[in-house]
């Protein structure tokens, strides 16, 4: 997508604990100490770490409205499998999960490993994933957000 000019930005949803500070670092001890937020920078990148007193679900138009949206063109969500928003249905048969397509509305799209009767959703094989790369663009050249913000959008489907 870089290649074609698009500015992608990535929200990942894990259910496990994870750190990307590393201990010994001092932007590690001074969260650890009690810093809530830490904005780790270099002249390359920058992250905010958030700690949060009680674990909760994360929501995603909040999630969307932390990214600088001034410097994207299309935000990729990987999760939030059961919130209303334009998604294409990664399915690969080995993991034995249920698709999630035939009940809900916003799934545009689905790419499998195998063959699946989609009905009217057009049907992309996960392992090509410049097809998945095309329909990603064919969308987005018909797709209009008629100027709403980020709530508008995921209210929209």
């Amino acid at each position: 997508m870089k290649l074609q000019g698009l500015r992608v930005a990535v929200i990942k949803q894990t259910h496990h604990d994870f750190d990307i500070d590393k201990p010994g670092k001092d932007s590690y001890r001074l969260r650890k100490a009690g810093a809530e937020q830490m904005l780790i920078s270099s002249d390359k990148r920058c992250a905010l770490l958030t700690e949060f007193s009680e674990t909760r679900d994360q929501d995603l138009v909040s999630l969307v409205g932390r990214l600088a949206l001034d410097n994207v063109d299309l935000v990729l969500v990987e999760g939030f499998r059961h919130q209303p928003f334009p998604k294409i249905e990664l399915h690969r048969h080995a993991t034995g999960k249920p698709l999630i397509f035939p009940s809900d509305s916003s799934v545009i799209a689905i790419a499998a490993d195998e063959e699946i009767e989609t009905g009217d959703l057009p049907m992309l094989d996960i392992n090509v994933p410049e097809k998945v790369l095309e329909f990603i663009n064919r969308w987005l050249e018909d797709w209009s957000p008629g100027g709403l913000p980020a709530e508008g959008l995921f209210n929209s489907i």
